[in-house]
């Protein structure tokens, strides 16, 4: 049911050896009916998607007079059922029904994991290691990042207890247990090769938690939360943290760029992300009691926007439209040529929702 939290479905799904595999920063408390309905995505979308791909059917309410319970979807990977309803509430932000249930694919838990954490000093020997692997017929489960002020801001709010400098590559590879050596040495003479001047590896997903690998890339909101709170000691403030998505041969270009424009900008910036899929969350933040900065952090997220459609890339990777973006949504679809179908998604708003009563306002 909607109201099912994802990491306790994963306990009760390890006891058969399988996994949902989505898994954002809230995993622990995040719902099945808010993961579909945000399209959730999470540390594994380099291996497994967002919600969009594991989501087979639902039983949905509409706002209508009878308050209609509608069945979409099936219970077999393969379905066809006309157009695809059930992708069209995943990710709708919840503006057409609302989520009663959800049939979920699963997959095995995987026989092993091995976990490679490496610390870079310059961005091209990151993307090195990281187009090395790319092109190497793996598809790691994981493949985070952290530029090297994240890492310093996350390093105050965290304490590891192994020296963490530099732009951080995180990456986890499933496997069978046999393979575990080889991946293991492969990753780290790769990293080193690239010029990681810090390599540590885990042989589970276990292993890495207890020596603390993954961390520093959970802490990168807090380290966004910190970095704000000390530019304004003292004061409300609000952490703007951006989501766009670019090809991955873009990568290094939209983290240089977002950066430079940032400090033109006189903003401080936070960059880390889901690099296997090309997602990455910059964040800046501003005080609540002075619109100049408001202003000026508005400005940024429209220039960062235009910074992800330049490299063929997208203004939300996963965090949805909402009410900030429905401007950059517009941008984004003018871009590619695509601007009438904002006027398909309010037709489509109508004949779900005529009274305008599920999340009025959001999205379009």
């Amino acid at each position: 049911e909607a109201g099912v939290r994802l990491g306790d479905l994963n306990v009760e799904l390890a006891r058969y050896g399988y996994t949902f595999p989505i898994d954002p920063g809230s995993v622990s408390i995040a719902t099945v009916g808010g993961a579909i309905n945000s399209g959730a995505g999470g540390l594994r979308g380099a291996k497994y998607g967002t919600m969009r791909d594991w989501v087979l059917g639902l039983t949905m309410v509409l706002p209508d007079e009878r308050g209609s319970i509608v069945r979409v979807g099936c219970r077999t990977t393969k379905c066809r059922q006309g157009y695809d309803l059930v992708r069209l509430i995943v990710g709708s932000e919840g503006t057409l029904a609302v989520v009663t249930e959800a049939t979920l694919k699963i997959t095995p838990l995987p026989e092993a994991v091995v976990v490679t954490l490496a610390f870079f000093p310059t961005l091209e020997g990151f993307y090195g290691a990281y187009r090395e692997i790319k092109s190497a017929r793996v598809q790691p489960l994981m493949m985070e990042f952290m530029d090297a002020e994240t890492v310093e801001l996350a390093r105050q709010t965290v304490d590891v207890g192994f020296k963490a400098e530099g732009n951080m590559f995180l990456v986890a590879v499933d496997c069978n247990s046999e393979a575990v050596a080889r991946i293991e040495e492969w990753l780290r003479k790769l990293m080193a090769a690239n010029g990681a001047t810090s390599v540590y590896t885990a042989r589970s997903l276990e292993e890495a938690e207890s020596m603390g690998l993954l961390a520093l890339r959970r802490n990168l909101f807090a380290a966004q939360i910190a970095m704000t709170t000390k530019l304004y000691p003292g004061r409300r403030v609000v952490v703007h943290p951006e989501d766009i998505a670019v090809p991955p041969s873009k990568l290094v270009e939209a983290i240089r760029r977002v950066r430079a424009v940032s400090e033109e900008m006189g903003l401080k910036v936070s960059i880390g992300g889901h690099v296997g899929d090309g997602n990455i969350h910059p964040a800046v933040g501003y005080p609540v009691d002075d619109e100049r900065v408001r202003r000026k952090v508005y400005e940024w997220y429209r220039e960062v926007a235009r910074i992800a459609l330049e490299l063929g890339g997208t203004v939300s990777a996963e965090h949805g439209i909402g009410l900030l973006k429905k401007e950059l949504l517009a941008m984004e679809l003018e871009h590619i040529g695509g601007l009438r179908a904002l006027e398909i998604m309010r037709s489509i708003k109508r004949v779900f929702d005529p009274k305008n009563i599920l999340n009025p306002g959001k999205v379009i």
